[in-house]
């Protein structure tokens, strides 16, 4: 802004110059010619007194050339200037300057026209005679002494010059100072002009560079203030809307951040323009790698790919599903829409959700419905079977017809325990359980379970016992605790042989982040476990030998509701296992449960 302020400058003092100097010359000019003015009237004041005062002869008399030459020296002496008689033809009859004999005649000059015409005649112009520039006036005498012709006076105008001169020297010197004072006011003109103009210029600047707290301070109240005014409005709308353009990216980033599907966006031109945190994570990728990319650069997921390439070369939605690998296998919904605005086509959207785990529980929702339908199934055959025998008469003997209603008993009873684990299960999937959590003394708690199953193992001929300390305590809900040792010991005693034996141990723990804990173990010295069989063990309607598990009247849910049921209390379950030797099952549970 300053080399602005210095051309303003400029510009001011160059117009300042201008009008000076065309001052100085219209002073001058105006000088020039009201001193000629005075002179030219003094001159005819002069001409009019001499012809009232001054003694004329007839210019016809031989003495006449030398008398007028004479009386015009004489008065040249007195007027200062140049005197000149001439007759009315026009001839020279006496020049204070010159012999009148060798001046031409004066007939057609100016001032002897003018004269002639209005009585007093003037004219200006170089005399060859005096050989510099005068001032001629002349006026028309007639006198009654024979005098019929002009008194002329001139006079030389170096004195008007060398006036003129000294008032140009004067008037100089005095444009000079004018000239400094008028920069001097100029420069400071130019500066308070420009000054709010620059601190305009850098606030605007600062605006441009996003600094939008950047306000102009020039409190005025003419156009500048104004524009500074609206400077600052400008910058506190632009604030305003930014905050808010601010607020919604960060919502809408959140949004799509916090997003459980994955998005992916596919500009016009078919380059990657966004990727969420979920579209990273689930293809293992970076959005700030793959923005602006094409997106066929996903190389890693073919299938995805494919799916992606379809929709965008189509333009159409795309719904689809496909499985991917990384490492493991994963099943991705995949549901395109392009994006139009305003009639255009600006790209496609992508959303990817994962739906392995859905996709699992309904496999297991379905294998669940087969397994109840099958194990529902044999014991309503076998009741049905049974029932239809006695009905028909076909059973005489009454002691076939007793094995054949205890069948049906038992059937009854196995349908029975089947429906209510399925009931429990149901109802500790889908939360309808609540903890009611009490101190659980350990020891008087075991005694209790095992006195539940001593007749079945006594029937066994398996011997049961409990290794806990006798001052253990743990928060916990009693009867879920005793629903996981019952189906716990209960399969314990149903695949140990019989004079084997089945063993609970507890004491106390701590987890690396410092949580206390209880450690329960189940041992037996039962057929065992099949390695391979070690992963499924807890899901439901899994069994390792169905054949045994039937004839002892297992659902195969009671590990699936043990394993819920540790979960609840927030503990952990595993086995351990030998094939022949014997399983041991192994129950983390914290001492104090957590409040919800």
């Amino acid at each position: 802004m300053k080399p602005f302020r210095i051309r303003l400058t400029l510009i001011m003092m160059i117009l300042i110059g201008i009008s000076m100097t065309g001052a100085g010359l219209t002073m001058a000019k105006l000088f020039r010619d009201s001193h000629i003015a005075a002179l030219e009237e003094n001159m005819t004041r002069e001409i009019h007194l001499l012809a009232g005062t001054f003694t004329f002869i007839d210019t016809d008399r031989p003495d006449a050339m030398s008398y007028y030459t004479e009386q015009a020296e004489r008065i040249s002496t007195l007027t200062d200037s140049r005197i000149t008689f001439i007759a009315k033809d026009g001839r020279v009859i006496g020049d204070s300057e010159k012999n009148a004999l060798e001046m031409d005649n004066h007939s057609n000059r100016e001032e002897e026209v003018l004269a002639a015409k209005e009585g007093i005649g003037r004219a200006i112009r170089y005399s060859d005679t005096l050989d510099r520039k005068m001032l001629y006036v002349a006026g028309a005498v007639v006198s009654e002494q024979g005098f019929d012709g002009y008194i002329r006076m001139s006079m030389g105008l170096d004195a008007v010059t060398e006036g003129l001169s000294q008032a140009w020297i004067v008037m100089a010197g005095g444009l000079v100072l004018l000239f400094i004072a008028a920069t001097f006011v100029s420069y400071k003109v130019a500066s308070s002009m420009t000054s709010p103009l620059e601190q305009i210029t850098r606030v605007a600047r600062r605006i441009t560079d996003l600094d939008y707290d950047a306000r102009v301070t020039v409190q005025r109240k003419d156009e500048v203030g104004q524009l500074a005014f609206a400077i600052n409005a400008m910058a506190d709308s632009l604030q305003a809307q930014l905050k808010t353009i601010r607020d919604n990216e960060d919502l809408l980033q959140s949004v799509l951040d916090n997003m459980t599907g994955g998005i992916v966006m596919i500009n016009a031109e078919e380059e990657i323009a966004l990727l969420n945190r979920a579209a990273e994570k689930l293809l293992d990728v970076q959005n700030s790698e793959m923005a602006g990319r094409s997106y066929k650069e996903l190389k890693h997921h073919y299938e995805i790919n494919r799916l992606i390439e379809e929709g965008v070369l189509g333009r159409e939605p795309v719904h689809d599903e496909r499985s991917i690998y990384n490492p493991n296998e994963r099943i991705v919904r995949l549901d395109g829409v392009p994006m139009m605005q305003d009639g255009s086509y600006r790209g496609m959207l992508f959303l990817l959700q994962e739906v392995t785990e859905i996709r699992r529980l309904e496999k297991m929702r379905s294998e669940f419905v087969a397994n109840v339908s099958h194990e529902l199934k044999t014991p309503v055959a076998a009741v049905k079977g049974f029932a239809e025998t006695l009905l028909g008469g076909g059973v005489t003997d009454e002691k076939t017809a007793r094995s054949f209603l205890q069948i049906i008993y038992d059937e009854n009873e196995r349908l029975n325990r089947l429906i209510g684990d399925i009931l429990d299960l149901s109802k500790i999937e889908s939360k309808r359980v609540q903890l009611e959590c009490s101190p659980v003394h350990l020891i008087d708690f075991m005694n209790s379970v095992l006195e539940t199953l001593s007749k079945v193992a006594e029937k066994k001929n398996i011997s049961i016992s409990v290794d806990v300390p006798e001052e253990l305590f743990i928060e916990g809900d009693e009867d879920k605790l005793r629903q996981i040792f019952i189906n716990l010991l209960s399969n314990a005693i149903n695949y140990t042989h019989e004079g084997g034996f089945v063993k609970v141990t507890g004491k106390t723990g701590q987890k690396a982040d410092g949580t206390e804990t209880v450690l329960f173990t189940v041992t037996d010295t039962g057929i065992g476990i099949p390695r391979k069989d070690l992963p499924r063990i807890f899901e439901r309607f899994y069994r390792v030998d169905k054949a045994r598990s039937r004839s002892s009247g297992g659902t195969g849910l009671g590990l699936s509701i043990v394993k819920h049921l540790v979960d609840m209390h927030r503990g952990s379950i595993t086995v351990e296992s030998d094939l022949g030797l014997g399983s041991s099952f192994i129950i983390e549970l914290p001492l104090l449960q957590e409040p919800d």
